[in-house]
């Protein structure tokens, strides 16, 4: 992997490591470098050392919750182009109503399809490189 240097970054943020170990598996065959984070702090402090191109956003994590991550990145200028996933329980209504109204490019709701979330990953950095 090493001879590529232009994999895309990919930052998932969940409180529950198990769905972590879910968005990795199946992000394996996206072929990019995905860092993770169990609470919004982290999320944020990754963020703004890695830069990644996507962010895959729970909504309700211990401290910041994932729409406070959203809202930040959404209101600076020089992160436009930074897609974001909103990958959380919360319901479909709930999430379908809200992701669009913190900036979210896409959401996906749990428990989901590895394939469903490998496809909307390509499809949102194919924007992202467009």
């Amino acid at each position: 992997m090493a001879q590529n240097q232009s994999l895309p970054k990919i930052l998932a943020a969940d409180d529950d490591p198990e769905i972590l170990k879910m968005v990795e598996a199946a992000l394996k065959p996206v072929g990019a470098e995905l860092f993770t984070a169990e609470d919004g702090e982290k999320a944020l402090e990754t963020f703004l050392v890695e830069k990644p191109q996507l962010v895959i956003l729970d909504v309700m994590m211990p401290g910041l919750t994932g729409w406070e991550v959203a809202k930040y990145i959404r209101e600076r200028d020089e992160y436009k182009d930074v897609r974001l996933l909103m990958l959380t329980g919360i319901g479909e209504t709930l999430n379908a109503a809200t992701s669009p109204l913190i900036g979210a490019d896409d959401h996906l709701d749990k428990p989901f399809a590895f394939n469903v979330l490998a496809a909307r990953v390509r499809k949102l950095l194919d924007m992202e490189s467009a």
